[in-house]
């Protein structure tokens, strides 16, 4: 391969990472918000009563020039205390003992690996 072949290439390579990195955080960020939202369907996590809980999990993608960035979460006030448990008096003097029911943390894990496994096939398809 000459140099101009190869410098052809990468230029190639460097105009489609971006989107092909955006598309794998993009389905990362869904496949974890699926997860999230699981684990979040009764024990060991938070009980459903209604599923608002649940469904106020959201996913929100920005993509950068090359590559992009995704952020999961739940603008619910419960959230924290589900997660992480809360034993004390909250701001309106009710007294809670409230034992932490964990359903972000345990997905974490597949998150990880999902991410690694999307960056893994946004590298071969640029490479092809």
């Amino acid at each position: 391969m000459t140099p101009d072949e190869l410098a052809d290439r990468f230029e190639s390579a460097a105009k489609r990472i971006g989107p092909a990195v955006a598309r794998g955080v993009e389905h990362t960020g869904t496949l974890g918000q699926a997860r999230i939202r699981g684990n979040a369907s009764g024990r060991p996590g938070p009980n459903v009563i209604t599923g608002a809980y649940r469904n106020s999990w959201q996913t929100q993608t920005r993509r950068l020039p090359y590559g992009a960035q995704c952020t999961l979460g739940t603008n619910a006030p419960q959230g924290r205390r589900l997660e992480f448990g809360f034993t004390g008096v909250d701001s309106l003097g009710r007294h809670y003992d409230q034992p932490p029911f964990p359903h972000v943390q345990p997905a974490l894990p597949f998150i990880e690996a999902t991410l690694m496994a999307q960056m893994r096939l946004a590298v071969a398809e640029v490479l092809l």
